[in-house]
Order: structure tokens, then C-alpha cells, then sequence
């Protein structure tokens, strides 16, 4: 599961998350470690595009917080993605701590009482870079943010086939030698480890 911040003016008017730029950024991210909209459910904190496409009031993220831990009980995943700085606000409340200093690390949340790993609600979750932050900084160097995302999202399909028993350790193209497998074709746009 993917939770971003709030729909854009695109995704507003499509009733859809992630239609535009960074949608398609987070596909091809996505496609990369061969994961895709049927494979993975994807939302926001907000559901409504606040005026001006400010960030989201804690008011407004309060009030359409209960319809992301609905969704969060019936799809039922074992990992969530949180896109940037407002979904990490919504979802780690007690971490305070900014999205650069803690994003690509995992953490063990309980939501609701059933599901999840343990059958009680506890879900993995990872920070990672908003696709639309990505987008504004274009750099490909290595320890860059889109080197950082590469890397998370590498870990992230590791972990899944860790907790699912797809895939295996074999290396693939785009993984440079290092280990762990679940690389995937590196996307486009995105730094090579010499870089």
C-alpha cells in the first residue's frame, strides 16, 4: 500500500491518486521491482484537494483519518508506504523526526485489531521520498534522493518477497552487485550506483 499526502488539481478532477507527473514517476518506480496497480493499493491521507494545493491542515488530516485506517483494514497489507512528509506526520505520530532522517526505515505500526502479520494489525511501514519531491530534484547522484528511493524501494521488495516467499536472492539487472535481490530494471532517470 502506497499513501501519499492529498490529490493534485489532476487527480482531483480523476478521482484517482498518483494520475499525474508523479503518478507516473511512482508507476515506473513501482514497475522497477516488478510491483503494479494490481499488485498494490494506493490512496492519500486527504481525499479532497485543499484550496490553493497548500499542504494539508491537521484539522483536514484529522478528519479523513479514519477513512485511511478503513482502508488500511480492508486491503489488509503487510507493508505501507509513506509518501513524504504529510503522510509520515498522519501515519508516525510519535516520530518527530523529519522524512530525510527517516525515510527507507522500517517501522512496526498497529492498526486495528485484526490482519497485518501478526493477525492483531501490526504492519511494516517506510517513509520514502513523495515521487512529486523527486521531480524538483532531478539529481542523480549517488546518496541523492533518487539513489535513496532506488535503494528503499529495492529493500521494500525484498521485504516482500521475504514475507510473501516470491522471489529469491538472484541478482538482477540494475541491482550493482550488491546483495539481497529484488532489484529489478533500475527506472528511468534513475542514478547507477557509480554515478
Amino acid at each position: 500500500m502506497v499513501v501519499g499526502e492529498a490529490p493534485g488539481e489532476t487527480e482531483d478532477i480523476e478521482g484517482k491518486p498518483f494520475v499525474g507527473r508523479a503518478g507516473k514517476l511512482l508507476d515506473d518506480i513501482l514497475a522497477a521491482v516488478g510491483l503494479d496497480e494490481s499488485s498494490v493499493y494506493i490512496t492519500n491521507v486527504v481525499l479532497r484537494r485543499p484550496p490553493k494545493n497548500r499542504t494539508p491542515l491537521a484539522q483536514e488530516v484529522a478528519w479523513f483519518l479514519p477513512y485511511l485506517m478503513e482502508n488500511i483494514r480492508l486491503v489488509d497489507p503487510h507493508i505501507i508506504l509513506l509518501a513524504g512528509a504529510c503522510a509520515c506526520k498522519a501515519v508516525l505520530t510519535d516520530e518527530k523526526q523529519g522524512i530525510t532522517k527517516i525515510r527507507g526505515q522500517w517501522f512496526e505500526r498497529q492498526f486495528g485489531g485484526e490482519g497485518g502479520l501478526d493477525g492483531e494489525g501490526l504492519r511494516l511501514v517506510m517513509p520514502v521520498f513523495h515521487p512529486s519531491y523527486l521531480l524538483r530534484n532531478p539529481s542523480r547522484k549517488v546518496d541523492g534522493p533518487k539513489w535513496l528511493t532506488w535503494q528503499d524501494i529495492k529493500e521494500v521488495r525484498r521485504r516482500y518477497n521475504e514475507l510473501t516467499g516470491e522471489g529469491g536472492d538472484e541478482k538482477e539487472e540494475g541491482d550493482e552487485g550488491e546483495e539481497g535481490g529484488g532489484g529489478g530494471k533500475m527506472p528511468a532517470g534513475a542514478p547507477k550506483a557509480d554515478a
